[in-house]
């Protein structure tokens, strides 16, 4: 009979379990730390919702809106409002509407005549990447210099806090890849990609719809955790990982047929097991700090009509970007209020995020005033600080998966899962933990049928 321990109790670790839990399987969660959920915190202040980690989710597999109808939550989900299809680049000193559709594109501002005409080039282009390939190169070989510095750089600095000269296209940005080898161009496989997501029921994410929840993102794990009940054991550390014969496991003085690893790589080493872990130490972290601050509506001189803005680095500014919760969704400011979040830090200024919070502040209200025409302080503040933020799965990051795989096949009953693993949005976490759910249930369909 399968007995499942689970190492982390973020919303990986959560789902696995849950889903574990809805099939039968009797498992239990450690989780080191008082609280579930990981980097998904939301705080309620002053009449204002803070979101410290991840703001939103996007809804790009039918898995998720399965899960979130098991848990009752439906009636909790909050759309995002439409002015949040606004996205915002600095260009020049100043934000700059990006194209929202293909036609807008060609009357944009945000990109030169010399950028729009290369890229109909794009379709005619023959080579192909290599697995080795950093996403930098991949995309000035594709689309061009301008479109790195003011599309993708941006972009990968907002979401993923990384550097896209480090970053591997194959690992980091695996439907890229998967376009260009499958179709030979991104426009081609744009087109003709829909129709195989259209068969999978998947939605591309500039499609996906954007939700969060009523109190917030915090409410799924912990609606996770209400449902499980016992089966979670906070303030409960794993020291290691014991094997007593082949598909026996030991946690926490406890038996086990199967253990998953949901924490963070970084964290991993610390673990007494038979197999090696310390690899995983050399997967990157770096710091970023989210600075929300709560502002009168006519602070500003820009609308704050979006989503938020990205600042590419070649614009040399001290932020990362700033989102514009309160643009985004109901009742995240009280009346007459509006709520933004700055992103500071990342792989590439890392030290920006470890500054002292005065400094912080004093740089980033220097940002929003020249950027978006501020001209008051704060009514509100509140500074969250990761000091390892999010994996980066940089050129090479295929000897870490491969000794994921090696340490699965080599010691049965063992499962890697989580951001680390199967990308790193909200969404990639949630189905990294379903499908490691369904491995575990289907291995002992399998093993109860002989």
């Amino acid at each position: 009979m399968k007995k499942v321990a689970i190492i982390g109790a973020g919303i990986t670790g959560l789902t696995a379990a849950f889903e574990l839990k809805q099939q039968g399987i009797d498992c239990t969660v450690f989780e080191a730390s008082e609280r579930v959920g990981g980097c998904i915190k939301t705080v309620k202040e002053d009449g204002f919702l803070v979101e410290c980690g991840p703001n939103s989710i996007l809804d790009t597999h039918p898995n998720l809106g399965k899960l979130i109808a098991r848990l009752g939550l439906e009636g909790n989900k909050l759309p995002a409002k439409p002015a949040a299809q606004n996205r915002f680049i600095v260009r020049d000193g100043k934000p700059i509407a990006l194209p929202a559709s293909p036609g807008a594109f060609f009357s944009s501002k945000a990109f030169s005549t010399k950028a729009k005409l290369g890229l109909l080039k794009e379709p005619f282009i023959k080579s192909k990447s290599n697995e080795q390939e950093s996403l930098a190169d991949f995309v000035v070989r594709r689309l061009g210099q301008e479109f790195l510095d003011y599309a993708i750089n941006p972009f990968v600095s907002g979401v993923y806090a990384g550097d896209p000269a480090k970053l591997s296209t194959r690992y980091a940005f695996p439907k890229l890849y998967e376009l260009e080898q499958e179709y030979g161009s991104l426009i081609k496989g744009a087109i003709k990609g829909s129709k195989a997501r259209k068969k999978r029921a998947e939605t591309a994410s500039k499609d996906a719809r954007m939700f969060t929840f009523d109190d917030g993102m915090e409410v799924l794990p912990n609606q996770l955790a209400a449902k499980l009940g016992d089966a979670i054991q906070l303030n409960t550390p794993v020291e290691g990982i014991q094997m007593l014969d082949e598909g026996v496991w030991m946690v926490n003085r406890q038996e086990f047929s199967d253990v998953i690893l949901a924490l963070p790589t970084h964290l991993m080493p610390e673990l007494n097991t038979p197999f090696d872990l310390d690899l995983f130490a050399e997967i990157y972290y770096p710091p970023v700090a989210s600075v929300s601050l709560g502002f009168g509506k006519n602070d500003f001189a820009h609308p704050l009509d979006g989503f938020g803005m990205l600042i590419p680095k070649i614009e040399k500014r001290f932020s990362l970007g700033a989102l514009f919760p309160s643009s985004i969704f109901a009742e995240r400011a009280p009346g007459g209020m509006t709520l933004l979040t700055v992103f500071v830090g990342g792989s590439q200024s890392p030290e920006r995020a470890l500054m002292n919070e005065d400094e912080l502040l004093l740089k980033v209200l220097t940002d929003l005033r020249e950027l978006l025409g501020l001209d008051a302080e704060p009514d509100f503040k509140h500074i969250s600080i990761w000091p390892k933020a999010i994996p980066q799965y940089v050129v090479g990051y295929e000897r870490f998966l491969n000794q994921m795989k090696d340490i699965e096949t080599n010691y049965k009953g063992i499962h890697f899962a989580g951001h680390y693993r199967d990308g790193i949005s909200v969404s990639n976490s949630i189905l990294s933990g379903i499908t490691i759910a369904e491995t575990i249930f289907n291995h002992q369909d399998t093993k109860d049928s002989k």
